[in-house]
């Protein structure tokens, strides 16, 4: 059962005396024509502003990203090698290729291409043909290679996407959520620096062909390097995008635009309203006590919770008037042995703007365990589960049955 305990600060005046804070400097909130989107804090992975991000939409060239995750694994893991070669079959170059309309890199039907061609084909180009040609050379065809897809997204801990094809192109059941997509971009800087840097190439040359990076905003001098435009009729217009500025790494994803210039603007306004429009605050010393956790039958009834070193949210600069929610989340009751240093919980605090029940913004950080907590013996563990069951117990009954 998963326990919510409401946190005491928020009612003890520290959130409303630091959101009196950075309200001074506070530059309103953000809203976005965007019909999903999400920025994220790279770092902590906080949640700065969100818009129905867990709806699952028809994500278009952005789940190429999937495919090149896929593709990163392998090489990472010694299956391939970058001058390794994949052929273009005839499906490939028809479907994918220049006689299907598509954005294409122009492979010649049954042309082998290295895998590190193939890459920037993809990034750069988005081309259709150097997926299809990934998706057959490493899984045999592309219903297979979807299947890989969707197996590496349950890993990597994207519980909703489903994958169809390498591409992105329409399919009803070719689905992404802009959460899932933010938390795919993260896990791709975070896992394969190595690749990372292809994202902001601008150019890639190609046999007779030059191909211009399809991202607008790796020129507009607001810290952008990657990651990943698509479009189709079902999708409409899409980004993933993410910039450093001043040591901040933002990821955001914006879809559902009608059109390439309200993406290229929204995108931008975002970031730029991300940059500066976000405060962090340090709530908790290191080894301080955040609050504590139920353990059934164990020697304690609970266990103290901390986090790793000082305890920091980071949340936008919203007005005052926002409502602001601190809660500590985790499957409980706990069952022992619980060791120092396990990660049991999570502290979130929420934003909610006046007037909406849907949080815009969400802070999460981990909560470890502060002190080891060994099962009891079966006799104290017969009556925690009576207290447990019956009574709910409070932390005044632990108090009067405290065994120590």
């Amino acid at each position: 059962m998963r326990r919510l305990l409401i946190f005491a600060f928020a009612l003890l005046g520290l959130l409303p005396l630091w959101i009196g804070a950075v309200h001074a400097q506070q530059s309103g909130g953000f809203t976005t024509t965007a019909k999903n989107a999400i920025l994220m804090d790279y770092d902590s992975g906080s949640i700065i502003y969100q818009k129905s991000a867990d709806e699952l939409v028809p994500p278009a060239s952005m789940s190429k990203l999937m495919t090149l995750a896929v593709l990163f694994k392998a090489l990472k893991d010694g299956k391939y090698k970058p001058e390794d070669e994949f052929q273009t079959s005839e499906n490939a170059w028809r479907t994918g290729g220049a006689p299907s309309g598509t954005s294409a890199m122009f492979i010649p039907i049954h042309n082998k291409t290295p895998i590190s061609e193939l890459i920037q084909g993809i990034v750069v180009q988005s081309g259709n043909d150097a997926c299809i040609t990934v998706a057959e050379g490493m899984a045999g065809s592309v219903p297979e290679f979807a299947k890989l897809m969707e197996a590496e997204a349950r890993r990597i801990g994207l519980p909703k996407s489903t994958f169809r094809n390498s591409t992105g192109l329409h399919d009803p059941e070719h689905l992404m959520t802009a959460r899932e997509l933010a938390l795919l971009a993260r896990y791709l800087i975070k896992s394969y620096p190595e690749q990372f840097k292809v994202f902001g190439q601008r150019e890639f040359l190609y046999r007779k062909h030059k191909f211009y990076n399809r991202n607008p905003l790796l020129s507009a001098g607001i810290g952008v390097d990657g990651m990943k435009t698509g479009h189709t009729k079902e999708a409409g217009y899409g980004m993933v995008v993410t910039s450093l500025v001043d040591g901040r790494r933002l990821i955001g994803v914006v879809m559902g635009f009608e059109n390439e210039k309200e993406r290229q603007s929204e995108t931008r306004r975002m970031l730029e309203w991300g940059a500066k429009s976000v405060s962090s605050a340090k709530l908790f010393d290191a080894g301080e006590a955040v609050g504590y956790a139920r353990v059934w039958g164990g020697e304690d009834f609970y266990v103290p919770l901390t986090g790793d070193g000082d305890l920091e949210v980071i949340l936008p600069k919203y007005p005052v008037n926002q409502k602001i929610r601190a809660e500590i989340v985790y499957q409980g009751p706990l069952k022992p042995p619980v060791k120092k240093g396990d990660q049991v919980a999570m502290f979130r605090v929420t934003s909610t703007a006046p007037g909406s029940s849907e949080p815009i913004a969400v802070s999460e950080t981990p909560l470890y365990a502060e002190t080891d907590v060994e099962e009891a013996s079966f006799y104290w563990r017969g009556i925690d589960s009576l207290l447990h069951l019956a009574l709910r117990v409070t932390p005044d009954v632990r108090a009067l049955l405290n065994r120590q």
